[in-house]
Protein backbone atom coordinates (compact mmCIF):
# COMPACT_ATOMS: atom_id res chain seq x y z
CA UNK A 1 0.00 0.00 0.00
CA UNK A 2 1.55 3.50 -1.13
CA UNK A 3 1.78 6.08 1.65
CA UNK A 4 -0.89 8.22 0.27
CA UNK A 5 -3.58 5.55 1.01
CA UNK A 6 -1.65 4.13 4.69
CA UNK A 7 -2.59 8.48 5.03
CA UNK A 8 -6.23 8.38 4.02
CA UNK A 9 -7.17 4.68 5.69
CA UNK A 10 -6.08 6.54 9.09
CA UNK A 11 -7.63 10.04 8.10
CA UNK A 12 -11.11 8.70 6.72
CA UNK A 13 -11.43 5.30 7.76
CA UNK A 14 -15.22 5.16 7.24
CA UNK A 15 -14.65 5.78 3.24
CA UNK A 16 -11.77 4.50 2.47
CA UNK A 17 -12.08 0.69 4.32
CA UNK A 18 -15.64 0.01 2.90
CA UNK A 19 -13.88 0.82 -0.87
CA UNK A 20 -11.16 -2.28 -0.15
CA UNK A 21 -13.92 -4.49 1.46
CA UNK A 22 -15.96 -4.14 -1.78
CA UNK A 23 -12.60 -5.22 -3.59
CA UNK A 24 -11.81 -8.28 -1.64
CA UNK A 25 -15.35 -9.49 -2.20
CA UNK A 26 -15.51 -8.20 -6.09
CA UNK A 27 -12.47 -10.71 -6.79
CA UNK A 28 -13.55 -13.62 -3.68
CA UNK A 29 -13.63 -15.76 -6.93
CA UNK A 30 -10.66 -15.16 -8.48
CA UNK A 31 -6.80 -16.65 -7.44
CA UNK A 32 -4.58 -14.05 -6.40
CA UNK A 33 -2.55 -14.16 -9.84
CA UNK A 34 -5.34 -13.58 -12.12
CA UNK A 35 -6.70 -10.94 -9.72
CA UNK A 36 -3.92 -9.07 -9.57
CA UNK A 37 -3.26 -9.47 -13.54
CA UNK A 38 -6.69 -7.19 -13.84
CA UNK A 39 -5.83 -4.83 -11.07
CA UNK A 40 -2.40 -3.86 -13.18
CA UNK A 41 -4.73 -3.45 -16.10
CA UNK A 42 -6.87 -1.13 -14.82
CA UNK A 43 -4.10 0.51 -13.38
CA UNK A 44 -2.60 1.30 -16.58
CA UNK A 45 -6.53 2.10 -17.88
CA UNK A 46 -6.83 5.01 -15.75
CA UNK A 47 -2.57 5.26 -15.76
CA UNK A 48 -1.02 5.61 -12.70
CA UNK A 49 2.19 4.57 -12.10
CA UNK A 50 2.75 3.81 -8.55
CA UNK A 51 -0.40 1.47 -8.36
CA UNK A 52 0.90 0.06 -11.63
CA UNK A 53 4.12 -0.91 -9.74
CA UNK A 54 2.18 -2.11 -6.84
CA UNK A 55 0.27 -4.47 -8.69
CA UNK A 56 3.13 -5.63 -10.94
CA UNK A 57 5.35 -6.56 -7.96
CA UNK A 58 2.13 -8.16 -6.50
CA UNK A 59 1.57 -10.24 -9.50
CA UNK A 60 4.87 -11.53 -9.93
CA UNK A 61 5.17 -12.54 -6.71
CA UNK A 62 2.29 -14.26 -6.56
CA UNK A 63 3.41 -16.49 -9.77
CA UNK A 64 2.49 -14.66 -12.62
CA UNK A 65 5.13 -14.35 -15.46
CA UNK A 66 6.60 -11.89 -17.53
CA UNK A 67 4.82 -13.74 -20.49
CA UNK A 68 1.28 -13.62 -18.60
CA UNK A 69 1.79 -9.69 -17.76
CA UNK A 70 2.46 -8.74 -21.58
CA UNK A 71 -0.48 -10.94 -22.92
CA UNK A 72 -2.85 -9.72 -20.69
CA UNK A 73 -1.32 -5.97 -21.67
CA UNK A 74 -1.81 -7.18 -25.24
CA UNK A 75 -4.92 -8.90 -24.55
CA UNK A 76 -6.40 -5.54 -22.89
CA UNK A 77 -5.38 -3.66 -26.49
CA UNK A 78 -8.62 -3.38 -27.67
CA UNK A 79 -9.73 -1.10 -24.50
CA UNK A 80 -6.35 0.64 -23.55
CA UNK A 81 -5.32 1.39 -26.90
CA UNK A 82 -1.59 1.69 -28.07
CA UNK A 83 -0.79 4.80 -26.02
CA UNK A 84 -1.49 3.22 -22.70
CA UNK A 85 0.26 -0.29 -23.40
CA UNK A 86 3.39 2.00 -24.67
CA UNK A 87 3.12 3.72 -21.55
CA UNK A 88 3.01 0.54 -19.18
CA UNK A 89 6.02 -0.89 -21.03
CA UNK A 90 8.25 1.86 -20.72
CA UNK A 91 7.84 1.80 -16.67
CA UNK A 92 8.24 -1.52 -16.91
CA UNK A 93 11.83 -0.95 -18.85
CA UNK A 94 12.33 1.63 -16.67
CA UNK A 95 12.00 -1.33 -13.37
CA UNK A 96 14.73 -3.37 -15.62
CA UNK A 97 13.18 -6.72 -14.11
CA UNK A 98 15.55 -9.10 -15.48
CA UNK A 99 12.43 -11.57 -16.20
CA UNK A 100 11.31 -9.39 -18.42
CA UNK A 101 14.21 -9.07 -20.69
CA UNK A 102 13.40 -10.64 -24.30
CA UNK A 103 16.14 -13.09 -23.85
CA UNK A 104 14.65 -14.48 -20.73
CA UNK A 105 11.19 -14.14 -21.45
CA UNK A 106 10.98 -18.23 -22.39
CA UNK A 107 13.95 -19.12 -20.06
CA UNK A 108 13.32 -22.28 -17.29
CA UNK A 109 14.32 -22.23 -13.90
CA UNK A 110 17.83 -23.80 -13.57
CA UNK A 111 20.80 -23.56 -11.38
CA UNK A 112 23.73 -21.00 -12.57
CA UNK A 113 26.84 -21.38 -11.45
CA UNK A 114 27.77 -17.98 -9.45
CA UNK A 115 31.18 -17.80 -7.61
CA UNK A 116 33.53 -19.74 -5.92
CA UNK A 117 33.13 -20.39 -2.35
CA UNK A 118 36.60 -19.83 -1.37
CA UNK A 119 35.82 -15.98 -3.26
CA UNK A 120 32.87 -15.55 -0.60
CA UNK A 121 35.17 -14.32 2.77
CA UNK A 122 33.24 -15.82 5.84
CA UNK A 123 31.28 -13.30 7.67
CA UNK A 124 30.71 -10.69 5.49
CA UNK A 125 28.21 -10.33 2.27
CA UNK A 126 29.29 -10.70 -1.19
CA UNK A 127 27.66 -8.71 -4.04
CA UNK A 128 27.84 -11.32 -7.38
CA UNK A 129 26.72 -10.94 -10.80
CA UNK A 130 25.29 -14.07 -12.95
CA UNK A 131 23.10 -14.39 -16.00
CA UNK A 132 21.42 -11.20 -16.26
CA UNK A 133 20.66 -11.19 -11.62
CA UNK A 134 22.37 -9.18 -8.78
CA UNK A 135 22.85 -10.66 -5.78
CA UNK A 136 23.86 -10.54 -2.17
CA UNK A 137 25.49 -13.54 -0.54
CA UNK A 138 26.11 -13.82 3.19
CA UNK A 139 28.72 -16.89 4.49
CA UNK A 140 29.17 -18.06 7.94
CA UNK A 141 31.36 -20.80 8.11
CA UNK A 142 29.04 -23.81 5.86
CA UNK A 143 26.43 -21.65 6.16
CA UNK A 144 25.44 -19.72 2.63
CA UNK A 145 22.14 -17.57 1.83
CA UNK A 146 21.55 -16.06 -1.47
CA UNK A 147 19.59 -12.75 -1.75
CA UNK A 148 17.83 -11.12 -4.94
CA UNK A 149 19.48 -7.74 -4.67
CA UNK A 150 15.69 -7.09 -5.84
CA UNK A 151 13.61 -5.15 -3.07
CA UNK A 152 10.44 -7.22 -2.69
CA UNK A 153 8.45 -3.19 -3.02
CA UNK A 154 8.74 -2.55 -5.90
CA UNK A 155 11.26 -4.77 -7.44
CA UNK A 156 14.13 -1.56 -7.44
CA UNK A 157 17.58 -2.96 -7.63
CA UNK A 158 19.57 -1.94 -4.62
CA UNK A 159 23.13 -1.73 -5.90
CA UNK A 160 26.00 -2.73 -3.41
CA UNK A 161 27.10 0.93 -2.15
CA UNK A 162 23.74 0.83 -0.36
CA UNK A 163 25.16 -1.40 2.43
CA UNK A 164 26.33 -0.66 4.89
CA UNK A 165 27.16 -2.45 8.43
CA UNK A 166 25.27 -5.49 7.59
CA UNK A 167 21.97 -3.60 6.75
CA UNK A 168 20.58 -2.91 3.15
CA UNK A 169 18.35 0.15 1.98
CA UNK A 170 16.54 0.33 -1.29
CA UNK A 171 16.92 4.31 -2.88
CA UNK A 172 13.58 4.25 -3.46
CA UNK A 173 11.57 4.28 -0.28
CA UNK A 174 14.01 3.37 2.16
CA UNK A 175 13.08 0.00 3.12
CA UNK A 176 15.78 -1.57 5.37
CA UNK A 177 17.19 -5.16 5.04
CA UNK A 178 19.31 -7.40 7.82
CA UNK A 179 21.30 -8.72 5.11
CA UNK A 180 22.00 -11.44 7.16
CA UNK A 181 18.67 -12.98 7.75
CA UNK A 182 16.70 -11.18 4.81
CA UNK A 183 14.16 -9.58 7.19
CA UNK A 184 12.59 -6.03 6.39
CA UNK A 185 13.59 -4.02 9.74
CA UNK A 186 12.58 -0.80 8.34
CA UNK A 187 9.39 1.19 6.54
CA UNK A 188 8.32 -2.24 4.82
CA UNK A 189 6.85 -5.44 6.00
CA UNK A 190 8.58 -8.36 3.29
CA UNK A 191 11.80 -9.89 3.12
CA UNK A 192 14.09 -10.10 0.63
CA UNK A 193 13.98 -12.61 -1.87
CA UNK A 194 15.44 -15.87 -0.75
CA UNK A 195 17.07 -18.24 -3.80
CA UNK A 196 17.80 -22.03 -2.93
CA UNK A 197 21.35 -23.09 -3.55
CA UNK A 198 24.20 -25.73 -3.46
CA UNK A 199 28.13 -26.31 -3.55
CA UNK A 200 29.23 -28.56 -6.27
CA UNK A 201 33.20 -28.87 -6.63
CA UNK A 202 33.69 -25.68 -4.43
CA UNK A 203 31.41 -23.29 -6.56
CA UNK A 204 28.03 -22.35 -5.27
CA UNK A 205 24.85 -22.45 -7.41
CA UNK A 206 21.77 -20.74 -7.35
CA UNK A 207 18.35 -21.80 -8.27
CA UNK A 208 16.57 -19.50 -10.61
Amino acid sequence: MSDALEYLVKARPDAIKPYFTFLRESGKHLDPRTRDLISVITKVAVQTENGFRQYLTRALRNGASANEVLDALLMAFPVLGLAKVVWAVEILLDMDIPEFHPELLDAREEWHDVIAVADLPDDEITYCEADERSLFVYRLGDDIRVYDSRCPHQVTNIPHLALQEGRLTCPKHNWVFDIKSGECVEKGNRPLTHFKHKVENGRLHVFW
